[in-house]
Formats: structure tokens, sequence, C-alpha cells
């Protein structure tokens, strides 16, 4: 798609050092197949800017979702397949276009979502999707999908879009509705890789590997949420936290969160 845009972008640290490389892809931790070319936030956003500010911007962003709808028949490592940088770039063009159809472009791009890094990369700059009609509703769809990464979009969309007090209840309401045993991931966990017969044998089988139970993206993105609902309503998110549906390991993750952060590592979490 872009490929030839972005390789003169490449960080020049990415190119000559192994260790930076190696971290920089481990932070990401892309599923098997999805290849990392090392170019910054920054320098995407630029380019999507120029690319959204384009008369073919349309056109470029059906040539995503038709290089995304192959992907899904043909698999990450096939010739064609989408770059993560490739992934970033379309989401943050759909963030920067002044168009009637960025909500169509966003139901076309959210399906393709397949790590915390485009997810979380391009939930932010989406401002714009709270002010739609029906926002909320079309949100609540995601919460009930069973895909790992469309209802970590919803997590997140709700942390920086949605995080005040007329729509808290709403969104713990949510929280209690989560099935966690029927969302499916991509990424199994190092506990039950190690069962399987090894990292190796996981990945070739084109599955990531996760620290923590699946789907560990969305009980990350919950613990997350809930952190930092602490810190701007404490004694609502503890009110909450005292009879929540939530599953042990989820709870854990939070108030490690919590602690972790200088806004409420001196806030009781519970």
């Amino acid at each position: 798609m872009i490929e030839n845009l972005l390789e003169p972008l490449v960080a020049e640290r990415f190119r000559t050092d192994g260790k930076y490389r190696t971290g920089h892809i481990r932070v990401i931790n892309p599923l098997p197949g999805r290849r990392v070319l090392g170019v910054h936030i920054p320098e995407m956003r630029k380019l999507a800017r120029t690319l959204a500010a384009r008369e073919d911007a349309p056109e470029l962003i059906s040539g995503f979702e038709a290089a995304a709808a192959c992907e899904k028949q043909s698999g990450r490592s096939a010739a064609g397949a989408l770059a993560q940088e490739e992934l970033l770039v379309w989401g943050m063009m759909i963030n920067a276009m002044k168009t009637s159809d960025r909500l169509a472009m966003l139901r076309d791009f959210v399906p393709h979502i397949d790590n915390w890094a485009v997810c979380d990369t391009f939930v932010p700059g989406a401002k714009w999707f709270s002010r739609v009609d029906g926002a909320w509703d079309i949100l609540c769809g995601y919460f009930a999908s069973d895909r790992e990464f469309e209802v970590r979009f919803a997590v997140i969309m709700s942390m920086c879009h949605f995080l005040d007090l007329k729509w808290l209840p709403r969104i713990f309401y949510q929280f209690d509705g989560l099935d966690f045993t029927s969302i499916r991931s991509d990424y199994t966990s190092l506990r039950q890789a190690r069962f399987e017969g090894g990292v190796e044998k996981v990945m070739a089988s084109g599955r990531g590997v996760a620290p923590g139970d699946s789907p560990y993206y969305v009980r990350m993105g919950v613990a997350w949420f809930l952190a930092t609902a602490l810190a701007k309503f404490p004694d609502d998110t503890r009110a909450y936290l005292r009879h929540s549906r939530l599953p042990e390991d989820v709870l854990r993750l939070y108030a490690r969160k919590a602690r972790e952060s200088f806004r409420t590592r001196s806030i009781s979490p519970f």
C-alpha cells in the first residue's frame, strides 16, 4: 500500500541497533506475520495528515480496506499484507479526515485492529466519535463483540472519551456484562504456551503469546480504565468494585496499575 512512503521514515536506530529493534517489536507484541517497519508515531501522524488532505484520500482508505480484506483470507505474512505502520496510518487518516463518511470508515477499520498499539494509538485521536449520533449505542455493540480487540476498542474509547459521571454507571454495567471466557483471542497466555510445547511452537501456528490469561488485552484494558477512573472518581470506582462481577485476575491487574500510577499510588484501590 504505502510502504514506499514509510520506508524513508524508518528510524535510523531501528535499522542499525538490533537490541533496540527487538525491544521495539517486543513492546508492540504484534501477531506472527505482522511486519513492523520501525517508524515513530510523530512521523506517521505527519504522513497521515498529508495523505488525509489529498483528493484521493477516500481511495487510499478503500485501498487499505481491500488489502485488509485480502489479508484475512491469505494471512498476515502473505504478499501485500499490511505492515503495522500501515494499519496505524490508516487509523490516523480516518481521524484526520473531515468527512461524513468517517463513521463508516471506522466500522470498516475496527475489525482489523489486531494488537494493543493500533487500538491505543487510534482511539485517543477519535474525539469526533463521541459527537456522532448514537455513539454510545455503537460502542455497546463493540462491548458485546466476541473479538478481543473490538472489545478493547470499546473499553479504551470509554476511557478516553466517555469517562465522566454521566457515563460511568453505564460503563460499569458493560464491564459486568463481559464474558471473558467467550471473547476470542489470537493470543494465548505464556503459561498455556508452555503447556502446548513452548512459545515458538504456538507462534508458528500463527498465534501470539501474552503475559496473562486470555483475552489478556481486554483484561488489561479494563484494569487500566479502572485505575484511571480511580484517579478521577475514587469513591464511585470503589463503590462499584465492592459488588462488581469482574474476575479476580482483572482486579489484581487493576490494583497493580493503581499502585504503579503516580496519580493513585496514595489512594486505596478498594
